[in-house]
């Protein structure tokens, strides 16, 4: 029996995934190298106990969206709650864009907001950042004009490249599309900057979080979205019922009372965040600033193509994937039993690796596995 196609439009795409391999320091998906504290997972663990396995769970989640809402300082019907902050780009996604609509991101940027978009069937727009990675209000504002989006990507701080957005940048988008602006902040606590003050019920704005990277909760796939009630109401038309179980909205409201651990732990990361960042500039590698809990970086290699690295832009959009300086430099960090995550083949990151702070044990690993890959080479 033959198989059955798949839809047309999605002929041409792939799965986003990051490498899964068994190595003993692993810096590649941004999670948290700090785990919650014990008392959480008592709190969880007698919550398993009192869950009704028989019975569904609150289908709106009223208690975490409580909880979340007085976190933010906002109504509970502010805050619309999901599997992981990618379903609730998805569910946006869904309301907002689809055929005959575009999306607009800002390369590179996070991959999964221009792959959920093209999967909801709207059309994808990408426009520039400058040459170091930060993004022009000038350039936000004409690509907004020029194609009237639906939905408006901003990833604040940019993943892969860990800039937050400049303010001009995110009011340019709000002053120029006749649509939704999503400001992603997956990493907004690491950085000094939200955009949480410009969600109002007379605004287009929206801000998403997740529990995955500084609740130390990647395991439980809980995200959530600060918008306008509005929004909240339009995006629960096209999610599925009772998508968030009985035991991760329990673990998702023990967190919230941890705020003061989670606080400390971003501190930490943070500190050790700046201490790579001090190491590795001292080395032969191109290395952005950060303001998240990774760090964007290049070995200083001739490419074949070198006016094009030195801009940090590429050609191609795969010029290095197989086997430039960058792809050499991962696989030998790789070879030390370190995996980091190989940027080198996206687009506009020729050569581009990227690390995700651990702790003081793996980033000292990853430290000397990088130095001695940077001296194997000469």
């Amino acid at each position: 029996m033959e198989r059955y196609p798949k839809r047309d439009d999605l002929q041409e795409l792939s799965g986003y995934h990051s490498p899964q391999v068994s190595v003993e320091v692993r810096l590649n998906t941004n999670e948290s190298p700090i785990s919650p504290p014990r008392e959480f997972v008592e709190a969880v663990a007698s919550a398993v106990r009192d869950v009704q396995w028989n019975r569904y769970p609150d289908r709106t989640a009223t208690a975490l969206r409580e909880d979340i809402a007085a976190l933010h300082g906002v109504s509970a019907d502010n805050v619309f709650v999901a599997n992981g902050s990618n379903e609730v780009l998805q569910s946006l996604l869904l309301a907002y864009s689809g055929a005959g609509r575009k999306v607009v991101t800002f390369e590179p940027t996070y991959q999964l907001h221009s792959h959920i978009a093209r999967i909801a069937g709207a059309t994808v727009v990408s426009g520039r950042r400058n040459p170091d990675f930060t993004l022009d209000a000038a350039e936000v504002a004409r690509i907004c004009r020029q194609h009237s989006p639906s939905v408006t990507f901003l990833c604040s701080p940019n993943n892969p490249t860990g800039l937050a957005e400049s303010q001009e940048s995110i009011h340019a988008a709000v002053d120029e599309t006749p649509g939704i602006v999503l400001v992603d902040e997956a990493y907004a606590q690491f950085s000094p900057h939200t955009a949480l003050g410009l969600v109002r019920e007379d605004a287009r704005v929206a801000v998403s979080r997740t529990y995955s990277k500084t609740w130390s909760m990647a395991a439980a796939r809980l995200g959530y979205l600060i918008a306008p009630k509005w929004m909240v109401a339009d995006l629960e038309v096209v999610a599925l019922p009772y998508r968030v179980d009985a035991l991760k909205q329990a673990a998702g409201r023990a967190a919230l009372r941890f705020v003061s651990h989670m606080e400390h732990a971003v501190r930490d990361v943070v500190a050790q965040r700046e201490r790579l960042v001090a190491a590795m500039t001292k080395m032969p590698l191109t290395v952005w600033p950060s303001q998240a809990n990774f760090i964007l970086f290049r070995p200083n290699i001739p490419t074949a193509n070198p006016a094009s690295a030195a801009s940090g832009s590429s050609t191609s959009g795969s010029s290095t994937s197989g086997g430039g300086a960058g792809r050499a430099l991962w696989q030998a960090l790789l070879d030390q039993s370190v995996l980091v995550r190989d940027c080198s083949s996206w687009d506009g990151l020729t050569d581009c690796l990227r690390v995700t702070v651990g702790t003081p044990a793996e980033n000292d690993r990853f430290l000397a596995a990088l130095q001695t890959a940077l001296l194997a080479r000469d």
